[in-house]
This record gives C-alpha cells, structure tokens and sequence, in this order.
C-alpha cells in the first residue's frame, strides 16, 4: 500500500513539474514573498532598533500572508489532480486499475503536500535567514511553521476533494475558491449571533485557528481541529471515488 502511495504521489508530482503551471506558481509566490519580506523588514526597522519584535513583525507577518495567497492560488490546483483525469478520460483507467482508491487519494494528497512543502521551505529561507544577524523566537517561528503546514494540508484535503466532484476545471476553481473563503472567515459571520453559535462559528474557521498558532499559542485544539478537517474531506474523496468506481 505504501508502495503504490509513493509511486502515485511521485507521478503526480511529475505531471504538475511537467508543465509550465507548478514552475509559474513557485515564482509567482517567491516573487510576491520577497516583495511583502522587505517590506514587513522595512517597516520593522522604520518603527523600531531593538529586536523584541522583530518576530512577530517580519515572520509572523510573512506566515500570515502566505497562507493568504495560498488560499488564492490553491482553486488552481483543483483545475488539475482528478477534475484534469476526468477531462482527459483516465479517472476510469484509474478507478478501474488494481490500486485502491484509498490509495490513489492518499498518493495524489502527498504529491499536493509536498508540493506545498516546497512552497514553504522556499519562503521560509528569507525570514529565518535573519537568525544570522538577530535573535528570533524560535518556538513562535516552530508554531507558525506547524501552522502553515497544517493549513496546507487542510488546502489540499479541500483542494482533492472539490477536484474529485467535477470534470470542469472552472467550477472546481470557482468551487474551491468559495469554500476556502467561506471556511476562512466563517468566524464574522457569529458577531451578532449568540455567543455560544460565536462560539461555534469561531472554531470553523480556518483564520481563527491559524492565527493562534502564529502568535506562539500552541494549543492541541488547534492542531486537532486541522487535523479533523483534512480527514474529514480525504475520506470524502475516497467514498466518492468509491461510488464512482462501484456504479460506473
């Protein structure tokens, strides 16, 4: 099983190298990173000499924007995986082959995370690259790398599943997009509601969470709560692959 996991996860790391689109993403975010890190660095140094918050100011700040921008590009991603295997015809071959469908989910969510796993270990350099000329909060800078991993795992669980709905890559986009956004500030929509629907509205969201994490807070209900909702929507990719593989 673990074989075929691997083996579905490097082809599908291939196909998205393969093509323009992964290489456009990569420079598009280490453009746009490199940006918002001189900036967040210049408005650090404008406000203050010591270094008490430098933390807080450059590398919180660029963990907060990143997983801004992920969220915008990660509807691009739904374009491909299993909406592309449906346009092209060979989410039947795929269905129909002898690997498990738990297995051809699990393989092309790793090959999304390691994906995404790239896109952080490329932003990451700049921030931490400070540690060579001031001291930083190690363990705020640990929390918010856990919380932006954590978060993409959650983009791509999301991501897989939207994918596995349709065969047109701009409803899976356009669908993905109005999930994430909706899951992202789903916490504004309890201000003037009771405080115990505040409450639940609050701990849906995907921004609430994040948050947390960033400013050093390293809570288990945060973690559990990313956790829950990637596994949530990679077991719903398998029971609809599943239905397909069954009634097709």
């Amino acid at each position: 099983m673990i074989s075929n996991i691997k083996l579905i996860a490097i082809n599908e790391l291939r196909r998205l190298f393969k093509s323009p689109f992964a290489w456009i993403i990569l420079a598009i975010m280490q453009f746009l990173m490199a940006i918002f890190f001189y900036l967040l660095l210049s408005q650090y140094l404008e406000a203050s000499s010591v270094t008490s918050g430098l933390t807080d100011i450059v590398v919180s700040g660029m963990y907060q924007i990143c997983g801004i921008i992920l969220l915008l590009i990660s509807p691009l991603l739904t374009m491909r995986l299993i909406t592309e295997e449906r346009r092209l015809g060979t989410i039947k071959l795929l269905v129909s082959s002898p690997i498990t469908i738990t297995e051809l989910v699990l393989g092309k969510y790793f090959g999304i995370i390691i994906f995404y796993c790239l896109i952080l270990l490329m932003i990451s350099l700049m921030p931490i690259s400070l540690m060579f000329g001031t001291q930083l909060d190690l363990g705020q800078i640990a929390s918010g790398l856990i919380g932006l991993l954590l978060l993409m795992s959650t983009f791509a669980a999301i991501v897989l599943f939207i994918s596995s709905l349709t065969s047109s890559p701009a409803i899976a986009a356009i669908s993905t997009f109005g999930v994430l956004i909706f899951l992202w500030i789903i916490n504004y929509a309890g201000i003037n509601a009771s405080e115990s629907v505040a409450e639940v509205f609050s701990y849906m969201s995907l921004l609430k969470h994040y948050t947390s994490l960033l400013t050093g807070v390293f809570s288990s209900v945060d973690v559990l709560f990313y956790i829950i909702v990637s596994v949530y929507f990679i077991i719903l990719s398998i029971w609809r692959l599943d239905a397909e593989r069954t009634y097709s």
